[in-house]
């Protein structure tokens, strides 16, 4: 055996669930999934449209392509979502005046409205998380950073 393969022992433990960092992502995903679910239940809103309305509360309009790569979903996934939000009166989707392609998606008044009931729902998911504000920052960064990683590709060896 050379020094390069790893030993037996070695191989087992690179296959353990327990130390997967993917493992680890997809259970605090869910976690924090449930926290939102109950966080977002009293404003009749789902996670992915809580972001999309985060998104819309600070932008006031954005168009559905762009809205799409900041939320990285896709058209299948974000049009029904921007259908559903519609229903609620919570927003409302125009073609775009200078694009008849672009279809633009900007907050209702009732959108608006529900904005002010949301201010709760980062400081109650923050306070389940056990973080300080320092950490929150610094779990955020670092996440930040791993997913731009991902995004860049392989990485090269030196």
């Amino acid at each position: 055996m050379t020094a390069t393969q790893p030993t037996t022992t070695d191989a087992e433990n690179l296959l353990r669930l327990e130390h997967q960092v993917c493992f680890a992502l997809h259970n605090a995903t869910r976690a924090f999934g449930a926290v939102y679910r109950d966080a977002l239940k009293d404003l009749g809103l789902t996670y992915p449209q809580y972001l999309a309305m985060m998104a819309l509360w600070e932008h006031d309009e954005l168009s559905v392509k762009r809205l799409g790569e900041l939320l990285r979903l896709d058209s299948g996934t974000l049009s029904p979502l921007l259908k559903r939000l519609e229903s609620a009166g919570l927003v409302k989707r125009e073609r775009s005046a200078l694009d008849e392609r672009s279809v633009l998606v900007s907050v209702t008044a009732a959108g608006t409205a529900l904005r002010e009931r949301a201010t709760d729902v980062p400081l109650t998911v923050a306070a389940r998380t056990g973080l300080d504000r320092e950490g929150m920052s610094e779990l955020r960064t670092l996440l930040d950073r791993l997913t731009d990683r991902l995004d860049a590709g392989p990485a090269q060896e030196c």
